[in-house]
């Protein structure tokens, strides 16, 4: 699932802006503002369920989309002002969590000290890239800005061994591109070749705010442009990179030096303060063989140029003034078409989640998360459990071989709700109010160096990757775990009390709880077993039948059209298409086992069954800027939120009976097309 205040209900509306309270609303009316019944559900079911909202909300000028994701954030940011406005006016103690978040916040809302300062706190930084001699030298200062977030020639994420949970490894990894992906640097459409054109005056016009004259900023962004393009032209396509086999190659630092033996791998590990590594896991080893090629041919001054405008671009935002406004200029405007950036205060908020989430987050469930609530959905969890492991037993194209892995698997994984057991120390993370970009970059050190500690010790399966803030959740291969944060959970204007379980099941059990247990079991998770080590547990008869049923998802999501003449890419997105798919038939299972739908009564006009469907909608209501679909397509594994409303929907029986369609309604699906997995 990838969903990103608190907003009160007038006149049955969602408005923006306001505290949220205990609403004057009820479960048979909440609907209202959402139902658009002047659409037929049969024809579009998203345009039916949702349409009403999303005509009556447009798009802000300063959003890139705007949907149910975004309503729950602003009550989220609402809670969240609250908590640092009343750090900074306190007198905490210092290297409290308290003064912490009371010093970032002050400085991070200062403005003017942000456009005054610019970049003089990286002076240095600056200033080593200018004083590079040679490569030696040249990747040495990269190493050094690795340490500190910087992300030029490779990526290098720390992650679970894929074939050893129980340790962490440094991965080497493709990257060092300023657009969002190789697609943009190859693809040779007009609109590809526009955006690089832009691209390329972008990367000018901040080379000439750093005090370069205009020709000599078009010939660095030019130098700038040409050697992402040498690194993106060997660089894997989205669908590639989904394959944890094809993209799991261990070796010790030898076989590193094989693939580029210009990078002095134990020298440059131990300036990007990796000093005890021996051995990597490399992604895409032909990545490396390029990023030799370019290093030897490469002058060493198109390097400088290229380090030197990554280090611009890696805080532009922060540097305040008009590096901000070119940076947004280009990423806001250009790139996704958003006419005018967020308010500060909602942009220093992520920010601050960044560096700051767990100390926000043990103040935000104390007073946002009831224990009713949180024994709600541990409830919902263990139903919608009990219902895949009912499915696993009665798969008719599985043999018992594999069934008995897969119920082994389902049996062990570990399931997280609300919030952590135990939360982030950041004592070593020093935060004062003078610089807010210097708060920054110690972040980006602190978070590396908190990522470097895990190589050297035993994996903490208690720890959590998101905050208990974050309107989303994930699936953790290598743990074998889900993580539901609390936010995950909300429904605006309504209180959780007041909620029936019709809506709850189909939005919080169907595209949170059931989506993210059944990526364990998607094209990639079903290729880890139950200790979270990359194994194959399939028979090979079932691993085909799998990936032919996998393969229908692809074809039926391929023929969706996301804006103008560009489809959704099947193969990317099948894995969120697949858990789409499980999570609505795991949550329909849990929710036939309820009174709700056992007494079959209306409310508020609609069916149990049909209120199941429109809660799943609730999740993917969101509007989105044609660029911005344009820019997701190429670059997330997600489909955009209406074919995740009504593909998933187009594939259920139950689906059809609920809303009563028929072959020749265009939500129809002829059985020999229709998809089943689990």
């Amino acid at each position: 699932m990838n969903r990103p205040l608190a907003l009160a209900f007038a006149s049955a509306l969602l408005l923006a802006g306001c505290a949220r309270k205990e609403p004057a609303m009820d479960a048979a009316h909440y609907l209202d503002a959402f139902v658009d019944t002047t659409a037929d559900p049969r024809k579009d079911f998203n345009a039916f369920a949702v349409g009403k909202w999303l005509k009556n909300n447009p798009i802000p000028p300063d959003e890139r989309s705007w949907g149910i994701a975004d309503v729950v954030q602003e009550e989220t940011y609402r809670r969240l002002i609250d908590i640092n406005e009343e750090a900074a006016r306190g007198h905490a103690p210092a290297g409290s969590n308290a003064q912490k978040l009371g010093d970032f916040w002050a400085a991070a809302m200062d403005s003017e000290a942000a456009a005054k300062q610019g970049y003089a706190p990286l002076a240095a930084e600056f200033a080593r890239i200018d004083s590079v001699q040679d490569l030696d030298g040249l990747l040495a200062t990269i190493a050094h800005l690795k340490h500190m977030g910087v992300g030029g020639l490779m990526a290098m994420p720390i992650y679970q061994d894929e074939k050893n949970s129980a340790r962490f490894t440094l991965h080497l990894y493709q990257g060092g591109l300023g657009l969002p992906n190789r697609d943009y640097y190859v693809d040779t459409d007009a609109k590809a070749a526009g955006l690089r054109r832009e691209y390329e005056n972008h990367v000018a016009r901040m080379f000439t705010l750093l005090g370069d004259d205009t020709t000599k900023a078009r010939t660095r962004a030019r130098t700038v442009l040409a050697l992402e393009t040498e690194l993106a032209r060997a660089s894997r396509k989205l669908e590639d990179l989904r394959d944890p086999i094809a993209n799991y190659h261990p070796m010790p630092l030898a076989g590193a030096a094989k693939l580029a033996p210009s990078i002095h791998w134990k020298q440059f590990l131990d300036g990007a303060s990796l000093g005890r590594v021996d051995t990597v896991v490399v992604g895409q080893p032909e990545f490396f063989r390029q990023v030799e090629t370019s290093l030897k041919t490469r002058p060493l001054e198109d390097w400088k140029t290229y380090m030197r405008w990554h280090l611009a671009h890696a805080y532009a935002a922060e540097a305040g003034g008009p590096f901000e406004a070119e940076d947004f200029h280009f990423y806001g405007t250009v790139l996704n078409g958003v006419p005018a950036n967020r308010p500060r205060w909602k942009r220093m908020l992520d920010e601050e989640e960044a560096y700051l989430g767990d100390a926000l987050g043990q103040l935000y469930v104390a007073r946002w998360f009831s224990p009713a609530a949180k024994a709600r959905y541990e409830k919902l969890v263990d139903e919608i459990f009990a219902a895949f492991r009912e499915r696993i037993k009665r798969l008719d194209w599985m043999s018992q071989p594999t069934r008995e892995r897969a119920l082994a698997k389902l049996g062990t994984v570990i399931r997280k709700v609300g919030y952590p057991e135990k939360w982030r120390d950041y004592s070593a993370y020093q935060v004062d109010r003078t610089s807010f970009l210097g708060n920054v970059v110690r972040g980006n050190v602190w978070l590396r160096d908190y990522d470097i500690a895990r190589l050297h010790k035993p994996v903490d399966r208690t720890e959590w990757e998101m905050t208990p803030q974050t309107y989303n959740a994930y699936y953790n291969d290598s743990n074998n775990e889900i993580v539901l944060p609390a936010a995950a959970f909300i429904l605006p204007g309504i209180a959780d009390s007041l909620i029936d379980d019709a809506l709850v099941y189909g939005y919080a059990g169907g595209t949170t709880i059931g989506h993210e247990i059944t990526h364990g079991f998607d094209d990639e998770g079903r290729q880890f077993d139950e200790n979270g080590n990359l194994e194959d547990w399939w028979t090979k008869e079932d691993a085909k039948e799998f990936k032919a049923r996998s393969a229908r998802i692809v074809r039926q999501f391929d023929g969706y059209v996301a804006t103008g003449d560009l489809h959704v890419n099947g193969a990317a997105t099948a894995g969120e298409n697949i858990a789409d798919l499980g999570g609505m038939l795991l949550a329909w299972d849990a929710f036939t086992q309820t009174r709700q739908y056992k007494e079959g009564k209306p409310l508020g006009g609609l069916t149990p069954a049909q209120r199941f469907f429109i809660g799943w909608s609730l999740s993917w209501m969101n509007s989105l800027r044609p660029e911005n679909i344009a820019v997701r397509v190429k670059s997330d594994v997600h489909a955009p939120s209406f074919w995740r409303t009504n593909g998933p929907a187009a594939n259920l029986p139950q689906f059809y009976e609920a809303y009563g369609v028929q072959p020749g309604d265009p939500m129809w699906r002829a059985d020999s097309v229709r998809v089943s997995i689990w």
